[in-house]
This record gives structure tokens, C-alpha cells and sequence, in this order.
């Protein structure tokens, strides 16, 4: 009778380590493929983002489209491999970005941005103009104050490849900012 429980205990003590193991691979797997957490340093995005605010990134529109044109997205920093910055998609490959007197012009049309504050005036730094090679997206932070947004101003336009997510969703705090990010 004795051996018959250690033979229980040990198989239950197995199906324990097997759960364990399977749901820690299933929590990879979602991390890896399918989406993340994110949380917001700083206020290059504001008034669309707070700092603090923890957002969700998904990875699967990446595997077949790549982000589109006013989508919020989560990439590597071009100049700091310890950081991720939190960036708007202005420009998608062929795309002709302008800034004009404060103004953004896409493909030659003044860009409506409502996700700014009114009269927000984007500065330019080196350059005014670009065009959006292939593989790439022109980023801007919604707010253009000025050095509040580290972005394809200062950097230049961004592989897609350095996107890890596309935000859509505010989890936290849980107040009337709380849901779908616009």
C-alpha cells in the first residue's frame, strides 16, 4: 500500500512539473509571437499617452502587413539598444513626408493629425523632407514640442524589422483614458 502512494504522489508530483513547464512555453510563445507589455517613459506621445500608462503591443499584424500609416507602435531605438521608444507611423514605404512652416505635408497634402494639440508647431531639425525607402516607416511622437520627441526627425526613418508591436490598447490606469488608444 505504501509503494502504491509513493507511486501516486510521484506521478502526481510529474503532471505538477509537466503543467508547469507547458504553461511557461505557452507564456514564451505569447510573448515572443503574439504580444507584450508595454510601459510609457517619458511624454514624447503626449497628449495621446501619459507617462506611466501601460499599453498592450501585438505582434501579429507585423507577420503580414507591417504597420500602417497612424498606427502607434512600440520599436528598438535606433541610437540605444537598452531602450524601446513609443512612436506614431506617419509614412509607409513610397511615401514623401514634408514639414512645412510647423505643418506635416504626406505625399504633398498637410497631414490631419487630431491626435495633437491644437496648434502644435513640429519643428524640423537637419532636414524637412523624406522619402520613405522600402522595408521602412517615417515615426513621429504626437507631441512637437521641442526635444520632447526623439524620432524620424532625429533619426532618420526606421526599418520595419525594429518594430516589436502595435499598440492599440491603454490597460492601465484604469480611469477614462483606460481602452483603444486613437
Amino acid at each position: 500500500m505504501e509503494d502504491k502512494n509513493k507511486e501516486n504522489n510521484t506521478n502526481e508530483t510529474m503532471e505538477w512539473i509537466r503543467s508547469i513547464i507547458i504553461a511557461i512555453a505557452v507564456a514564451i510563445f505569447i510573448k515572443t509571437f503574439i504580444f507584450n507589455s508595454t510601459y510609457v517613459l517619458g511624454n514624447s506621445m503626449y497628449p495621446t499617452l501619459y507617462e506611466k500608462d501601460r499599453l498592450f503591443s501585438i505582434k501579429v499584424p507585423l507577420y503580414f502587413k507591417g504597420p500602417s500609416r497612424g498606427d502607434v507602435v512600440v520599436l528598438k531605438a535606433p541610437d540605444s539598444n537598452k531602450k524601446d521608444y513609443i512612436k506614431r507611423v506617419i509614412g509607409v514605404a513610397g511615401d514623401t513626408v514634408e514639414i512645412i512652416d510647423g505643418k506635416v505635408y504626406l505625399n504633398g497634402e498637410l497631414l490631419k493629425e487630431d491626435y495633437i494639440e491644437e496648434n502644435s508647431y513640429t519643428l524640423v531639425y537637419d532636414k524637412d523632407t523624406w522619402l520613405v525607402p522600402e522595408g521602412e516607416v517615417f515615426v513621429l511622437g504626437d507631441n512637437r514640442g521641442e526635444g520632447a520627441s526623439k524620432d524620424s526627425r532625429y533619426f532618420g526613418c526606421v526599418s520595419i524589422d525594429s518594430i516589436k508591436g502595435i499598440t492599440g490598447f491603454r490597460y492601465f490606469p484604469i480611469n477614462k483614458r483606460f481602452g483603444k488608444i486613437k
